[in-house]
């Protein structure tokens, strides 16, 4: 009879596991996953073989989770209220801070992916000291955040292009750009020293562009479009748009910022968006972006320790345009999510025309975590 409980017990978890996984991980652009997956192609150009491409989809997909672990997170801290077109996961009733949990549960379950599927590689322990090291920064930059703008504690003192390009650069590059570009690196065999220390300076740079880009959006972005409701100005974060305008402001329009900017309250924030159409810090962005994608470009096709190709994988984190690896990874729904369900998936060698099965990368590492008879 107990053990019929504890049997009970197990599958209760087991499904809200398998529900939470389902809501927080698939639905994103998988970007992220997507670049290793492509950096692993620029760094083989002579071929990758199934076992290769077999551990990219692996560590692609653990780098999804470690993206959904941190906005579970991150819409808890930030009181957000949709997530990717749909109500953050705390949001719910039936979950609220148990969602803290469940993103303990998300991380936890990278290493067990990890272990199944990259342990025997020769890189294995390079890939997850990768993972902790990340993970760290991201956490600090996430520190950083919080500390310098506290919701409803507003200090425009601390809004500095300084302040916020630290944070920016620990809380979005690392997890971002060099840990897709890193993972493709360490599963091609690269240990050059220097090579790791030129894709950590692009991919800061490409981290900095993609959280500008983020925060702009967050303002002048559709919800329906992007898949959020932009709340930086009342949540008082310390965004590019305002870092802007208090350069540009007079000191009148800085007393508007003083009194609105951070408030839970719509007339604020509409008065903080007039301020930016008086300011026209559209235009001020979109002559950032043009610079900016522009001068990226060229560093990127100067340097010569690593193929340009690589950090190409990277861009398409920020303008999404490679449609033949959405189709590998997306068709209708991401390869290998289908099979993380049990439903068999797409072939193995789906990328490069082969028919072996796809692995399994998630499929028994929570219940084992779980069983009490292990």
């Amino acid at each position: 009879m107990q053990a019929e409980k504890d049997d009970a017990q197990v599958k209760i978890a087991v499904d809200w596991i398998d529900k939470m996984v389902e809501y927080n991980v698939p639905h994103g652009k998988l970007n992220r996953g997507l670049a290793v997956v492509d950096g692993m192609r620029a760094l083989n150009p002579a071929g990758v073989t199934d076992d290769q491409m077999h551990r990219a989809m692996v560590v692609g997909w653990c780098i999804e989770w470690l993206q959904a672990a941190f906005l579970v997170w991150d819409d808890i801290m930030d009181e957000s209220v949709t997530r990717r077109g749909q109500p953050c996961w705390f949001r719910h009733k039936s979950v609220e801070m148990v969602a803290i949990n469940d993103g303990l549960v998300l991380e936890c379950q990278i290493y067990s992916m990890l272990k199944k599927h990259c342990k025997g590689f020769a890189g294995y322990a390079d890939v997850l000291e990768m993972f902790h090291d990340v993970t760290y920064q991201t956490a600090s930059g996430q520190l950083l955040d919080l500390i310098t703008a506290p919701i409803g504690e507003v200090d425009l003192s601390k809004y500095t292009e300084e302040a916020y390009m630290r944070i920016v650069t620990y809380k979005t590059a690392y997890y971002t750009f060099y840990l897709p570009a890193a993972a493709a690196m360490h599963l091609s065999g690269v240990t050059d020293a220097a090579a790791f220390a030129k894709a950590v300076e692009i991919c800061e740079k490409l981290g900095q562009f993609f959280q500008i880009q983020d925060d702009y959006l967050d303002c002048y972005g559709d919800p329906a479009v992007i898949g959020k409701i932009g709340t930086d100005i009342q949540d008082n974060k310390c965004g590019w748009l305002v870092v802007q305008a208090l350069k540009k402001c007079t000191a009148e329009q800085r007393t508007v910022i003083e009194e609105n900017y951070g408030k839970k309250d719509a007339e604020c924030e509409k008065k903080i968006k007039e301020l930016y159409v008086a300011l026209d810090m559209e235009a001020v962005y979109l002559k950032y972006e043009e610079e900016s994608y522009a001068e990226l470009k060229a560093i990127m096709e100067s340097q010569t320790v690593l193929p340009s190709e690589l950090f190409g994988a990277m861009l398409k984190i920020l303008n999404n345009s490679d449609a033949d690896m959405a189709a590998v990874w997306c068709a209708p729904e991401p390869l290998f999510f289908s099979a993380l369900r049990g439903g068999g998936g797409a072939p193995r060698g789906a990328a490069q025309g082969r028919g072996a099965q796809l692995p399994d990368p998630w499929k028994g590492t929570h219940e084992g975590a779980i069983d009490h008879n292990s």
